[in-house]
């Protein structure tokens, strides 16, 4: 047996140990490399990177895990997004249904051929007119990615086009020059994405760098180090292999718009140089494709990561689901038995203005809006921070005092008469109690004191009146001294809590002659000039006070007049001068004491003002209380600045003082509804009110008595499950007319949709005026088949129920939908989709897209519209220059039907799943034609968060049947030829001299896309300089 060496290993276990490891660290690295050089590299944990940190501080979680599948089903054609589709559903839904669940990704694995002559640029989209500085934004363009507005190539990965509101796609391969680490950089303003995959498959794109996600970070051109998230880390890459990049940019309406993407070696000291020419290449070549060709567009985690995240809570109240949204799926009965249910009647309303002369562009103030129950939601709440029209009050009232005149502050016991007057001099307004009138006036200039006289003392003569009781009559002359001082100059009241007595206004009077109470004598050259009112101080600074005499003991309670005061002998002018020399040298008023030796000087009497606290207001006391007396007034200047004692050393400054808030305030307010203010008139001032509410009780009234004389007629047969809608169009002479939607239930079956016209009669309207109307209305050799109408016959005297004759609404009519187009090939292929997604959702095959197209160079229409999949389409070609009143025509006369609807539409347009219901119900045959106003969204809005305004001017979108269109005379295309503009409102003149009703409603989700109209019906912009703006 050969001999082992066991000892000898025992010994040197520990580097046998280093050894193995060595050798097994060296086998990996060798199998590592040898796939790197396949192009399959050792993937790490899941959710982590190159550094085994994890990756959600670069990128979103979302594209992460988009990122990670795809490398997982890296080999496979379908991904787990792909499988989780459910059948049915169009990934493109259209229509907006508030918190929904975000389409799945649709990444692209398969990538085109690629040239060698594809060196040198790289693919460049352009998304314009979209507001918003953040990628997110871009993101949310309807168009995004697929359809740009231009598509063009890029030199090099720096881009400034100096323009505003534009995002930027810019795609392609970038070509390393060595094997090694390489670091990325991008700079722009605003914000900027960098994605880059680890091949050259889009599906594997991940975010390696990026400039801020709010909007509001930027950077200089050429700062590549302004944030961290600026610089991704290394990156490994070999020159013989190609990679996938994607960078993304979004531009505001404000600063020096560029972007450029840098790189660096993974070396100290080095800088970042821009990506030129030499190391990127196209993703394919899109020179000789068309705009609706967009199956070569790449589309990567960069284009679609935090696009469609579903909110929480829908910003506006119209995205909440409503059942009027699905109603149109119930099944309706039939309005065959519903014929006898209510008794026929005459419509004739007198509001229509059939061969009444209207003035061009007049018939706006002609069209009436129709009252909607239950609520809506159409008013624009969200909007209503910009614009508060629909509480019709001033915007610079509001702006400047709010609300505040619904309330009602509640007050404190005691305060009511405080807060009123406070209120009115905070708008320096004086109160008319706290203005002294003729006796008065006269009370107090007789007068020393305004208060009860002191007994007799020794030196003061005795009173020649006796004094008066105290009359419980509130004291005008002493009103200002149970108040706080008055609110100025939004300066709040002192806390009453304070212990200091209030202060009170007093005019007293010099010695001299004594003048009439009104008249004022005139001012010395010395003398200080009066002040604007009478005990009123309008500036901070308060004026020195006077040292008066009064005796120690409490004063009377204020808001207590006193009798006529005894009459005091007042001191004589020696006596004056004396006692201003005394004051003059303890220095109290140094200021006053001038002011009052120009007074005395005077022969005539002149009131002084003086501000003085209410203990000061008394009697004079004995001399020996002077130092005293003065030593307390001292002390009570200090009082109310308390917090201004280390300044008392200094020369008196006047300080406003902070506003008081009194956080237990509380108020009264009643219930205010503001839709009482609002009329049925078209109102074109306030574009975001919605429509016009009618009160529940006189809903509920109507459809009660609907339901009464239904089940007197089938026997107790349907039961009301609840209101759908209910749609008032008011005429005060004759009655109103009611749209009544209900759902019912069925004894022993299902569900049912009621949708009928009804006419409420007033007792005053007769059936002979109805009768005559009628009657002229009707063709002279059309037959009559329904019965003669009766009036009414409810014994109270009640309005009644009636059906109207001639107005009864289809709901198998064919409508078409006319669009004149031209060079707006990205807009037709999305109304494609939204038509081809209309037709799934409703099943509904009684509609046709008619396109009109001006000669299109942009796509090939006519191959659009056999490719979508449309119950009912036709196209027509028309030549020259865009005309869309022509184009309108054109359409207009293609329909053979003369019973069926036209829309008149625009490109443009998002459609809610029940537009051919509400355009069927609004339309019937020579009584109505319906216009229904359209949400214009703004810029950078989305039908999944509205922001804009109602369209209440415009009148474009028009649905009326084609006998009644005929019969106008059509659209007026000589006067609109190659311009639009008005002959909306044309149209409209002549539909209401025809005596035709038009209905004006707010659709809900029924809005008009916020769109670029650079280059649109084939306008060309002219080249600029190289260096100048477009």
């Amino acid at each position: 047996m050969p001999w082992f060496p066991v000892k000898k290993v025992r010994k040197q276990i520990k580097l046998l140990l280093l050894l193995l490891l060595l050798t097994c660290a060296a086998w990996l690295t060798y199998v590592h490399l040898s796939l790197v050089r396949q192009g399959r590299a050792l993937r790490q944990r899941l959710g982590y990177g190159r550094d085994g940190e994890k990756l959600s501080g670069v990128t979103e979680g979302r594209g992460v895990r988009a990122a990670l599948s795809t490398h997982r089903a890296e080999d496979s054609s379908e991904s787990r997004e792909e499988e989780q589709v459910p059948e049915g559903r169009d990934p493109n839904l259209p229509f907006p249904v508030g918190a929904r669940k975000p389409p799945p990704l649709n990444l692209t694995r398969q990538v085109p051929p690629w040239w060698e002559e594809y060196k040198g640029q790289a693919n460049l989209h352009v998304f314009e007119d979209w507001c918003g500085g953040a990628v997110g934004h871009l993101r949310r363009n309807l168009h995004f990615p697929l359809f740009p507005h231009t598509r063009t190539t890029v030199k090099k990965l720096a881009v400034s086009p100096k323009w505003k509101n534009y995002g930027l796609r810019i795609f392609g391969f970038i070509h390393p020059a060595r094997d090694g680490d390489v670091q990325f950089s991008v700079a722009s303003d605003d914000n900027s994405e960098f994605w880059l995959s680890p091949d050259e498959s889009p599906a594997g794109a991940q975010l390696v760098a990026y400039v801020g996600k709010t909007g509001s970070e930027w950077t200089a051109p050429g700062e590549f180090t302004k944030f961290s998230s600026q610089v991704s880390k290394p990156k490994r890459l070999m020159a013989s292999r190609r990679y996938y990049f994607e960078l993304l940019h979004k531009q505001d309406d404000r600063g020096s718009d560029h972007v450029e993407v840098g790189w660096r070696a993974f070396l100290p000291g080095l800088k970042f140089e821009v990506i030129g020419s030499a190391h990127i290449s196209l993703y394919t070549d899109e020179s000789s494709l068309k705009m609706d060709h967009v199956a070569h567009v790449p589309q990567s985690p960069a284009s679609h990561v935090g696009g469609h995240l579903p909110q929480e809570e829908p910003r506006a109240d119209m995205l909440r689901p409503d059942p009027r949204d699905t109603f149109f799926l119930t099944p309706r009965v039939e309005p065959s038995s519903l014929e006898n249910v209510l008794e026929p009647c005459a419509y004739a309303p007198t509001y229509v203005v059939k061969d009444f002369p209207i003035a061009r562009y007049q018939g706006l103030q002609f069209v009436y809006l129709s009252f909607v129950y239950p609520n809506d939601h159409t008013r624009l709440t969200h909007m209503e921070t910009e614009n508060k029209c629909f509480y019709r009050e001033s915007p610079l009232y509001l702006e400047r005092f709010g609300f505040y005149k619904y309330m009602k502050m509640d007050k404190e016991e005691g305060e009511e008469d405080e807060e009123d007057d406070v209120q009115r001099r905070a708008f320096l307004f004086l109160n008319p109690d706290d203005l002294l009138d003729d006796e008065d006036e006269g009370e107090l200039l007789d007068s020393l004191e305004p208060t009860e006289a002191p007994p007799p003392r020794g030196g003061l003569l005795p009173s020649t009146t006796a004094p008066t009781p105290p009359s419980p009559r509130r004291s005008r002359a002493l009103s200002w001294a149970a108040r706080p001082p008055p609110l100025l100059l939004g300066r709040a009241p002192r806390p009453r809590a304070a212990p200091a007595p209030p202060k009170v206004y007093v005019t007293r009077v010099r010695p001299g002659p004594r003048a009439p109470p009104r008249a004022l004598a005139p001012l010395g050259p010395r003398s200080p000039p009066r002040p604007p009112f009478p005990g009123v101080f309008l500036r901070p600074r308060p004026l020195p006070r006077m040292q008066l005499r009064a005796p120690p003991r409490l004063p009377r309670p204020p808001g207590h007049r006193t009798g006529r005061p005894q009459a005091v002998q007042p001191r004589t002018p020696a006596r004056a001068q004396a006692t201003q020399g005394s004051r003059e040298a303890q220095a109290r008023v140094p200021a006053l004491a001038a002011a009052t030796a120009g007074l005395n000087s005077s022969s005539e009497a002149q009131p002084v003002t003086s501000f003085l606290s209410l203990s000061q207001v008394s009697g004079p006391q004995p001399p020996g209380e002077d130092e005293q007396e003065e030593e307390e007034e001292a002390d009570e200047d200090r009082a109310p600045g308390a917090e201004d004692s280390d300044e008392a050393a200094g020369p008196p400054r006047g300080r406003w003082r902070e506003d008081a808030i009194d956080w237990q305030r509380t108020f009264s307010v009643g219930a205010v509804d503001f839709e009482l203010l609002r009329s049925d008139w078209n109102d074109l001032r306030c574009n975001v009110s919605g429509n016009l509410q009618l009160p529940e009780a006189e809903a509920v009234d109507v459809v009660a008595q609907y339901m009464e004389r239904l089940n007197a007629r089938h026997g107790g047969r349907f039961a009301l499950l609840r209101i759908v809608n209910v749609e008032k169009r008011r005429d005060s002479a004759r009655g109103s007319r009611f749209l009544l939607e209900l759902e019912l239930q069925e004894r022993g079956g299902g569900r049912w949709r009621l949708s009928e016209y009804v006419f409420l009669r007033l007792p005053r309207a007769h059936a002979g005026d109805g009768d005559a109307d009628a009657e002229s209305d009707a063709e002279p050799d059309a037959p009559s088949p329904e019965p003669a109408p009766v009036a009414s016959t409810r014994p109270d005297g009640r309005p009644e129920l009636c059906r109207p004759l001639h107005l009864a609404w289809r709901q198998d009519v064919t409508v078409h939908f006319i669009v004149p187009v031209k060079n707006q090939a990205r807009w037709v292929a999305q109304f494609l989709a939204d038509m081809a997604t209309l037709h799934t959702r409703t099943g509904d095959s009684h509609f046709s897209v008619i396109l009109v197209d001006f000669e299109s160079e942009d796509m090939d229409v006519e191959r659009a519209l056999r490719t979508a999949h449309l119950p009912r389409y036709q196209y027509l070609r028309r030549t020259g220059n865009f005309e869309r009143s022509a184009g309108l025509q054109a359409g207009v006369d293609a329909v053979e039907d003369a019973s069926s609807i036209v829309f008149l539409c625009d490109l443009h347009i998002h459609f809610p799943p029940n537009i051919l219901d509400s355009i069927r119900k609004h339309c019937v045959e020579g009584k109505l034609a319906f216009a229904p106003v359209v949400m214009r969204l703004g810029c950078g809005s989305s039908p999944g968060d509205p922001h804009g305004y109602w369209e209440v001017n415009g009148f474009g979108l028009f649905g009326i049947y084609k006998s009644d269109f005929d019969r106008v005379g059509g659209m007026n295309t000589e006067e609109f030829r190659d311009q639009w503009g008005g002959e909306d409102w044309e149209l409209l003149d002549r539909v209401l001299q025809a005596g035709l009703e038009v209905e004006r409603l707010r659709l809900r989700n029924f809005y008009h896309h916020y769109h670029s109209k650079r280059g649109m019906w084939g306008t060309r912009s002219r080249k600029g300089s190289r260096g100048g703006s477009p």
